[in-house]
């Protein structure tokens, strides 16, 4: 099988310029920017509020501890929606018109103890361009403990993968602290892989360095040395805010790719794929909740994967508006547009596909 991957050309030149065109259209007739408005700023304010407001309460207080643990759950939940919301539309350049506003946004990632640029590559350029494809999409490899493809070695302990699966999940973020940009960075570098100008390996690799000293230091070091809150309460909250924020983003991360109605397509002997790039992100991509107003708020459109796939220039604001846009083109044009109702379906959908995945494969 060939490591080059070559979308098809056929069936998809009209239906593109259909829905380029009611898009566009779209923004034209109201008059409207594609990238973020004034919702996506007070957003901005209130994830950021969640993130920070908190850490004032439990250094300055003298709160009981269980009543401080609470507040860096809450901190949890903003650290994930900061990610969902601000650090993702920054780095896809949808937030502002501006480049230093997107940059700015993009760079709160290390917030999040992540990267700009490894997940640039990861996110915009391996599993945007290579999406539900083994090998190629990294958000498809999670190591030997858990198989989200077919492809992906079975292992005895894997039968057991949609039990063990979600206690896992929590350690995402912190797995970024730890170990992921130290590895990503060597293997992209390595690669030559980039989203825009590459980096030289002094700037990427001090940037890694500093960045983690930093974190380290601002969310550890500092209020253990400077208040007066048992060190172990700081570090068992800063746990307790990374497994929440790790939770909440594995979990909707999944929900739009690695569930049953989704296709994990594979090239053939020459590298070729059945669909054209837009086609192919209909067949292995999900929206799921879309009528639920909470989570069209917190999720940053990430619960409307279907238009972010195919328009990862717009900004998430947007996408409750044009969903039924892309939902009407599809079916003119008999294309897939595959959406969960509830985010309850789609995670009986994603759990139910880690068991049918961690069955032993019948051998062939």
């Amino acid at each position: 099988m060939s490591n080059q991957i070559r979308f098809s050309r056929k069936h998809s030149r009209d239906f593109v310029r259909t829905l380029n065109k009611r898009v566009n259209e779209y923004f034209k007739e109201n008059n409207i920017s594609k990238n973020g408005n004034w919702k996506l700023y007070l957003k901005t304010f209130i994830m950021f509020s969640l993130l920070f407001v908190p850490m004032y309460f439990i250094v300055a207080t003298s709160w009981p501890v269980l009543a401080k643990l609470g507040l860096f759950i809450i901190m949890g939940v903003g650290m994930a929606g900061v990610g969902m919301n601000v650090m993702h539309d920054g780095n896809h350049g949808t937030y502002s018109r501006y480049k230093w506003i997107n940059k700015l946004m993009g760079a709160s990632i290390y917030l999040l103890a992540g990267n700009v640029y490894n997940w640039q590559v990861q996110h915009n350029v391996l599993h945007h361009t290579y999406t539900n494809i083994h090998g190629h999409d990294e958000d498809l490899e999670a190591g030997r403990i858990i198989r989200f493809s077919e492809e992906s070695q079975w292992r005895r302990f894997h039968k057991f993968q949609h039990i063990y699966s979600v206690f896992l999940y929590g350690l995402l973020t912190i797995n970024w602290a730890i170990t992921t940009d130290f590895k990503q960075s060597k293997r992209y570098l390595k690669k030559k892989l980039s989203y825009g100008e590459l980096p030289s390996p002094l700037k990427q690799w001090s940037t890694v360095v500093l960045a983690k000293i930093a974190y380290v230091s601002i969310w550890i070091v500092l209020p253990i040395i400077f208040t007066d809150v048992s060190w172990w309460v700081i570090i068992l909250g800063f746990l307790m805010m990374h497994y929440t924020a790790g939770l909440i983003l594995s979990i909707i991360f999944q929900l739009a790719h690695v569930v049953e109605d989704t296709d994990m397509p594979l090239p053939d002997e020459d590298g070729k794929l059945a669909h054209s790039w837009v086609t192919h992100q209909l067949f292995t991509t999900s929206n799921f909740s879309t009528n639920n107003k909470f989570m069209n708020w917190f999720a940053g459109g990430l619960n409307h994967q279907v238009e972010h796939h195919i328009f990862p220039n717009i900004s998430h604001i947007h996408y409750s508006k044009i969903r039924e846009i892309v939902k009407k083109t599809t079916a003119e044009f008999d294309l897939p547009y595959k959406e969960y109702q509830s985010t309850r379906k789609a995670i009986i959908s994603h759990f139910k596909h880690l068991k049918e995945l961690g069955k032993q494969p019948q051998l062939t």
